[in-house]
């Protein structure tokens, strides 16, 4: 088994405020709960990791959204696999479907981290455990260089809390693409929809430490560069680039499949 599936019903927590869609950053947690989900099928999970003194950490994120997002309660499905293992670099690439469409699709860099020296190792140990699947859904894994910022659009402070932390006592992910949200213009964001991101990570921050994030727009009017800082050094790069919306359809007149579960 090369590729693996699972599939998710949108609950309320994940979609957006403005139009009940699923929302990019609950896409990208879907995706990290199917790896994790993956992982666990040949005891590679974070848990089965932490007796090998060990953790996995995700380095970049790559991801094109092709159609508008689903509505709150449909199901989707995230399909992904192993697509590249390389001495220390591990790559996964992904689909996540609706009704058999892909609505979203990408890639993403991970590595296996060593507790106590805190670098990577050799990624051997999943080579043993998974095949690899060369279907790279956006083309030769290379790395992804951030546009110049011309104009800051906004600039937010954050002292992490405990709700930002994960189970490696790290901060979690998703608290960085918040941020990354809170800053991107709310009236831009009504009007556009997300068409691509590109999310690289950087360094660890952990629970007091106090972030500053700031949104910047680049030569292209339609693109942000939202910077995570720690005293003045980058912890978290994100890069996205909208279009305009085109509202084909409302949740109001949309005939949601909502099943009888009593």
């Amino acid at each position: 088994m090369n590729k693996y599936k699972k599939s998710y019903n949108i609950i309320l927590d994940n979609m957006d405020l403005f139009e009940y869609r699923l929302r990019p950053i609950s896409a990208i947690m879907y995706l990290q709960d199917a790896f994790a989900r993956y992982t666990a099928t040949q005891k590679m999970a974070a848990y089965d990791l932490f007796a090998k003194n060990l953790y996995w950490v995700v380095a970049e994120i790559n991801m094109d959204f092709i159609t508008p997002l689903p509505f709150w309660s449909e199901e989707i499905t995230v399909e992904l696999w192993f697509s590249e293992i390389s001495k220390l670099k591990i790559y996964i690439d992904f689909n996540i479907c609706y009704k058999d469409k892909v609505f979203a699709k990408g890639n993403s860099l991970w590595f296996l981290i060593s507790k106590e020296s805190q670098r990577p190792v050799k990624s051997d140990i999943v080579a043993e455990k998974f095949e690899t699947n060369n279907e790279l859904v956006l083309g030769e894994h290379k790395k992804f260089v951030m546009p110049n910022a011309t104009e800051i659009c906004t600039k937010i402070e954050h002292t992490i809390n405990l709700s930002d932390i994960d189970f490696n006592n790290h901060v979690n992910n998703k608290s960085y693409i918040n941020l990354a949200e809170m800053t991107a213009p709310d009236e831009f964001r009504k009007t556009h929809r997300l068409k691509n991101l590109h999310i690289k990570f950087n360094k660890e921050t952990f629970l007091g430490d106090v972030l500053t994030c700031t949104t910047s727009r680049t030569d292209n009017y339609n693109q942000f560069i939202h910077i995570v800082e720690k005293d003045g050094v980058s912890v978290c790069d994100i890069a996205t680039t909208w279009e305009e919306k085109i509202i084909t359809e409302n949740i109001v007149d949309y005939n949601l499949d909502v099943r009888n579960e009593m």
